[in-house]
């Protein structure tokens, strides 16, 4: 049962009337409440059952972050009494639902009402009930309940990194040959044969053509397709710390899928683990062909776990999926020299013995602004810290390149497009 506040109202109202009256004794006050809790009752037994409703949801079922995503209730009235009240579609807070919102259902009929979803973090929102309340022809009281009516929404990683794409795709098809402008790198494959023009590299000639016609050829090459490529994505505690206001784990899924877009419109195979301590997620390329879908959606679930990364199972994982042939592991973690040092350098021979790695971290930009202050006392015992991280991140990095990793530290905003640079560039070198 549930109370308005208009019974509430009348109940003081009776009270105060029947002490302005001046009436000797209490009972006329009992007397007074008493008629009020009769029309109480009243009210609630000629009130519309909420359990009778039949609820139906129609809707997304996906959205990326930073959107919106609309569903539609339909409740349906099989009563002979009309309904009027109001009704809540409950969600988890992150989900930012709305309030609640009045309706009213003629007896027999059905009425749907629109519920907004702008939910603040990724993963999967689950519809918490639908509680509905029923308030009686005289609005003192009325019934009420939480009834189920399943709903999943989730919310994908915003991919905010698209905006980087095109420009990308440009530098690919430069490789390509498609522009005038072309490079050739050792073990790019032949592509066809044109008229040389001013600045193209002599050695691109094609003595043999250009014998057998009137003008100089030269050959053009493109970078080698179908190659493989494995992001791997650490969801260890490391991942957790925030940059700026978001976790490192979202940045490092940023960049990740901008790499992937980039490197299936290149034509390689590009595959997808995360890890920490097991496998949390996996994509394997089914074919040739964009697998960022795919990769968006395993991504959506996930949250930085609060463990110690395990990179002897990472490794062994990484080397027991696709066979032996030889790919282009991309780590995303973070340089971090305790975790580093300890965990994954010991382990990195076994990797770099048979694929390439590339070691890609979100740098933070308050560690940098924290090392440039010496405006106090405070601040230069604060510098003195960001100096040593700093320096630490530097050996860290040394290191990585010294047994033959390539290795990417960039700020948040611009960690996306230098791995995208990195990824061409080995594809300009011919080392892909």
């Amino acid at each position: 049962m549930a109370v308005t506040g208009r019974a509430v109202l009348a109940g003081f109202l009776a009270v105060a009337a029947v002490a302005i009256s001046g009436a000797v004794g209490a009972w006329a006050s009992v007397v007074a409440l008493g008629v009020l809790v009769v029309l109480v009752a009243a009210d609630v037994l000629l009130a519309a059952s909420p359990r009778a409703l039949r609820l139906a949801r129609e809707g997304d079922v996906t959205l990326r972050l930073g959107d919106s995503a609309t569903l539609h209730l339909t409740l349906a009235n099989p009563t002979r009494r009309p309904l009027r009240g109001w009704v809540r579609d409950a969600w988890p807070p992150s989900a930012d639902a709305g309030p609640r919102v009045p309706v009213q259902v003629p007896a027999g009929e059905r009425r749907r009402i629109t519920t907004t979803l702008t939910p603040t973090r990724r993963g999967d929102a689950r519809a918490a009930g639908v509680t509905v309340r029923s308030i009686g022809p005289m609005g003192l009281a009325g019934r009420q309940r939480t009834l189920s009516a399943e709903w999943t929404v989730r919310t994908l990683p915003p991919f905010h990194s698209r905006r980087h794409l095109p420009g990308k795709l440009s530098r690919l098809r430069e490789l390509e040959g498609q522009h005038t402008a072309m490079v050739r790198g050792q073990g790019s494959e032949f592509d066809s044969l044109r008229d040389y023009v001013p600045g193209d590299d002599v050695r691109s000639i094609d003595w043999r053509a250009t014998a057998r016609g009137d003008g100089v050829v030269v050959r053009t090459w493109r970078p080698e397709r179908d190659r493989r490529i494995l992001i791997v994505l650490d969801t260890g505690r490391t991942s957790a710390g925030r940059v700026g206001d978001t976790p490192r784990l979202d940045h490092s899924m940023d960049a990740a899928l901008l790499l992937a877009a980039l490197a299936g419109k290149a034509g390689d195979r590009v595959d997808f683990l995360a890890y920490d301590r097991r496998t949390r997620a996996q994509v394997r390329a089914s074919g040739k062909g964009s697998q960022v879908s795919r990769i968006v959606e395993a991504m959506a679930p996930l949250e930085a776990e609060l463990v110690e990364s395990d990179p002897a199972g990472m490794v062994s994982t990484v080397l027991g999926t696709q066979g032996r042939a030889r790919r282009l592991v991309v780590l995303l973690t973070d340089l971090n020299a305790a975790a580093l040092e300890e965990g994954l350098l010991p382990k990195l021979p076994a990797l770099t013995s048979r694929h390439m790695v590339m070691v890609a971290a979100v740098a933070d930009p308050a560690v940098g602004a924290m090392a440039a202050e010496r405006a106090s006392a405070d601040a230069l015992y604060r510098a003195a810290a960001a100096e040593r991280t700093l320096s630490e991140r530097r050996r860290v990095t040394a290191e990585l390149r010294r047994m033959g990793v390539e290795v990417v530290d960039a700020d948040p905003e611009h960690i996306a497009p230098a791995l995208a640079d990195a990824y061409i560039n080995l594809k300009a070198q011919g080392r892909l």
